[in-house]
């Protein structure tokens, strides 16, 4: 399994990548393409939605026919696909194009990885294994930092593009070539997502997913570009730094968490504890908007290493459904994450452009932004203290 997993894995690296690298070319999609915020916010917010929509054609796909077949085959066609389509773009409506194909070909790959560890590891190992997966696979959000900063500087962005369509091609053809299926679990074709959904401890657990990434993923994803921009006067060089600093505290998060249930015993209160730190980082952000630019880097770093709680959350959840749903099951946990990213994409956009038309600073929209997540948080650790507990 283990060349397969790492195949995977790449192709891992590349959808971090792909979800987060719109915020450092804003400024040349905004000067070539006339972009604004909000087209790259509906762009960056079809990538989510129509991940997330794929997640339950994904999740049966993984059960019935298996991981390799299922990650290869979107992948090269979504993954290579859409970055070709962004590339050759000549309008914003292109972007969105692309960021769909995008959407489609990233969804499988994560749940492909953590299908495999559901089904051949220990389920005591799995946050854990969860939690390298996404600490090693959030190295492609710190390759849309500065490295995408300097790649497009010296091949140009269209340069850059095209490189990207051939890496995720091969990478593709190396899923299809390594990747091993699991055996079979008994009634592998039996159930639905509707089965989990029946699952009680679910509908505790479901609310923080919704909202967990979303901070985290739109701040570093989207708006840290024309944050930095709009407030600080930042060029392309100092938004890449700043994204490379709330990526290197992503990926130090998924590492922390990833164990985080061994070390402490339990599940619920680490992931509790985190998001409700979480919030906390969001509340100093509004305040603080406009303070120094490196204080608030160090916020915006809080919120992307308190926001890493997702591989906890899914072995939080998948903890309740059996062996025969697996992939269906941690499918419909990431649809709800991802989903709550790409709507919460769309929101802010519209905020923003609303706060915008009556702001008395330009610091003032994002202000309202980091009001909005932190209070999401906040809402969805309420709901969640009142779930069960589980460990393997």
């Amino acid at each position: 399994m283990q060349a397969g997993v790492i195949s995977l894995v790449l192709a891992y690296v590349l959808s971090q990548f792909y979800r987060a690298f719109l915020a450092v070319l804003a400024p040349a999609l905004e000067a070539e393409l006339g972009a604004t915020p909000a087209d790259l916010s509906y762009a960056s917010g079809m990538w989510f939605l129509v991940f997330a929509a794929m997640q339950i054609p994904v999740g049966a796909a993984l059960d019935r026919i298996g991981p390799r077949l299922t990650a290869s085959i979107l992948f090269a066609l979504g993954g290579a696909g859409g970055a070709l389509v962004c590339a050759m773009a000549q309008t914003p409506l292109h972007i969105v194009f692309g960021m769909v194909l995008l959407g489609i070909g990233c969804s499988p790959v994560l749940m492909a990885s953590y299908f495999i560890f559901a089904r051949v590891y220990s389920p005591a190992v799995f946050g854990t294994l969860a939690g390298v997966v996404l600490g090693v696979g959030s190295l492609g959000n710190v390759a849309s930092s500065v490295p995408l900063a300097w790649a497009a500087e010296w091949f140009g962005w269209r340069g850059t593009m095209f490189a990207l369509t051939a890496i995720s091609l091969t990478i593709a053809l190396l899923i299809a070539a390594l990747v091993n299926d699991p055996p079979r679990a008994e009634a592998e074709t039996r159930g639905s997502v509707l089965d989990i959904l029946k699952i009680p401890a679910m509908w505790l657990i479901l609310p923080l997913m919704f909202v967990n990434y979303a901070p985290s993923a739109g701040t570093r994803g989207l708006w840290v570009g024309p944050y930095m921009d709009d407030v600080f006067g930042a060029d392309a060089a100092l938004i890449g730094t700043v994204s490379l600093v709330m990526g290197l505290a992503m990926i130090a998060g998924n590492f922390v968490y990833g164990p985080l249930d061994r070390w402490l015993g339990t599940r619920k209160w680490g992931i509790f504890g985190g998001n409700l730190l979480g919030a906390m980082a969001c509340f100093a952000l509004a305040g603080l908007t406009s303070g120094n630019i490196w204080l608030v880097t160090a916020l915006l770093a809080l919120v992307g290493f308190f926001g890493a709680s997702f591989p906890q959350m899914i072995a939080h959840g998948r903890a309740f459904f059996p062996a025969h749903l697996t992939g269906r099951g941690v499918s419909l946990l990431n649809l709800f994450v991802i989903a709550g990213v790409g709507l919460m994409q769309f929101v802010t956009g519209r905020v923003h452009a609303a706060r915008t038309e009556v702001a008395e600073t330009a610091a003032d929209p994002y202000a309202t932004l980091f009001l909005l997540y932190g209070l999401l948080l906040l809402a969805g650790v309420t709901i969640y203290s009142f779930s069960r507990d589980r460990t393997d």
